[in-house]
């Protein structure tokens, strides 16, 4: 999928569900559980056991109805075998330039993560124009994203760490371009438990979080 079409989805979607589960089949209950609560983006980071096969599973399963990411990605190996896997996009904690240049190689979107205004920089010098907020939550939250935001406007910004249904509109309201979203969505007690309707809902709260924000 073109770069320009992915950027678009995500800036459709705002919500990004990062997925971080103990193995492959709750990794899996999980995608199924957010998508049925109508989030059509996922993140599956590396640090899931055998996270290039759930990858290649939800890609081959959903196709063009799920835009399918990675994340955690570190290295330029990492880079290589999740796109050969299928992922559409990808996303890391920090600045890996080599999975930038792999990206780039590839006509791929890649995620960087920054958190100061210096990784910011060196980010746009590597040429990304979107970048991950992370860890945002710790350092202030919306007040911090829309600090950052002020010298840099026209960066889009992906805050993650903290981010929720609660401060959902507060992020938007401060110039995020989506939102990252991992443990307060991607209930890993309630998947082991079998309870799977808990992340549904929790994924419906988010959109409709995000649909009264636009309104």
């Amino acid at each position: 999928m073109p770069t320009d079409s992915v950027l678009s989805r995500i800036s459709e979607g705002k919500i990004i569900p990062v997925v971080r589960a103990a193995n492959f089949d709750e990794a899996a209950r999980a995608v199924d559980a957010i998508y049925a609560g109508g989030i059509a983006i996922m993140e599956i980071t590396m640090t899931v056991p055998n996270a290039v096969a759930v990858i290649r599973q939800v890609a081959k399963q959903f196709g063009d109805t799920m835009l399918t990411g990675a994340g955690t990605v570190l290295t330029a190996q990492q880079a290589e075998e999740c796109l050969d896997a299928g992922a559409q996009f990808l996303v890391s904690p920090g600045l890996s330039l080599e999975a930038l240049a792999v990206a780039k190689k590839r006509n791929v979107l890649a995620i960087p993560g920054v958190l100061t205004p210096s990784e910011l920089m060196q980010a746009l010098a590597a040429g990304s124009n979107l970048v991950k907020v992370f860890p945002c939550g710790n350092l202030g939250g919306p007040k911090y994203l829309k600090a950052l935001k002020a010298p840099f406007p026209h960066v889009g910004m992906i805050p993650t760490g903290g981010v929720n249904a609660s401060n959902a509109a507060e992020y938007l309201a401060a110039g995020a371009f989506a939102l990252g979203i991992g443990g307060d969505l991607v209930d890993t007690a309630a998947i082991r438990a079998g309870n799977t309707a808990k992340v549904t809902a929790a994924a419906r709260e988010l959109v409709e979080a995000v649909k009264r924000a636009h309104t």
